[in-house]
């Protein structure tokens, strides 16, 4: 098992396709926490994250298994661009919007910790400005909010993003862009300071 650490992705599916079911395994173990997260994310829900994530996993092998997974070096992209297409076909069989209601917040984001200097109350302001941020976030168009996760939460690059889903880096940073412009919007109308 320890051998198949060293190997590449595509080589692992390799493998997997000889029948070497450990092999799957180890692409499992690599992706598994990201492509979770990803999309229980873009959910909000755990049983239906759990359930995403498993059908993903039996697309990619029956894909796998039928020869018609074409080794690029990008199995990471290839692995989260179904995981969002399930994401996709989940919420439109539910016809529903994946919006966040800013209903159940509640106290006042307007206090004097702001202006404080203390380390506590500084740590208080970092998190609780990345809380609305993140509720700012929620309310975006999946498009958008997509962009800004996988961006600034998974760290990939503006190209990595426009294989995942799809699209070209200018839609890419063009849908970062407008995310940015909304988010600033959302915060002006509500007085939050980003």
């Amino acid at each position: 098992m320890d051998n198949l650490k060293k190997l590449t992705d595509d080589q692992l599916v390799e493998l997997y396709v000889q029948s070497n079911n450990e092999a799957f395994d180890e692409l499992l173990a690599r992706y598994k926490d990201k492509l979770y997260s990803y999309i229980f994310f873009n959910v909000h829900n755990e049983d239906m994250a759990n359930d995403i994530f498993q059908e993903t996993f039996v697309r990619a092998i029956i894909t796998i298994q039928q020869g018609r997974y074409t080794a690029a070096g990008k199995f990471q992209a290839w692995i989260t661009r179904i995981a969002r297409n399930q994401i996709i076909d989940q919420f439109r069989l539910n016809k529903s919007e994946n919006t966040i209601s800013n209903d159940d917040c509640e106290g006042d984001i307007f206090n004097d910790v702001r202006i404080s200097v203390q380390p506590v109350e500084n740590q208080m302001l970092t998190e609780q400005m990345l809380e609305e941020a993140c509720q700012l976030m929620d309310e975006l168009p999946m498009n958008q909010r997509e962009v800004v996760y996988m961006r600034f939460f998974q760290g990939l690059s503006f190209k990595e993003i426009a294989e995942t889903t799809g699209v070209s880096i200018n839609t890419a940073l063009g849908r970062m862009r407008y995310a940015i412009l909304n988010m600033r919007k959302m915060a002006d109308e509500r007085c939050i300071a980003l």
